[in-house]
């Protein structure tokens, strides 16, 4: 099956499992979303990342999640600027 958004896709994993309180999650893998949890772990937003197979061979990224000492995510909102069908440009000055 096609994913029209596979960015959103994880957004939204991470953001589901943030509100079940689940220590960790799995995705279907790529490059770009290897690279954006390389991003949420260098901001202290996840404990980890690890990317693997399945046993039928698809690529899969494991996240580890990261709560405070009160149980509370430190993930508060997570959400899509850009859009497929509303792209929003910035500088890296500016993000």
């Amino acid at each position: 099956m096609s994913m029209t958004d596979p960015i959103a896709d994880l957004l939204t994993r991470i953001r589901n499992a943030t509100q079940r309180k689940h220590a960790q999650l799995t995705c279907p893998s790529s490059l770009l979303k290897q690279e954006i949890a390389d991003v949420l772990k260098r901001e202290g937003f996840i404990s980890g990342w690890q990317a693997g197979h399945t046993e039928d061979g698809k690529p899969e990224l494991s996240v580890e999640l990261k709560y405070d000492r009160q149980g509370a995510s430190v993930i508060r909102g997570i959400r899509r600027v850009s859009t497929p069908g509303l792209r929003r440009y910035a500088g890296y000055k500016d993000l």
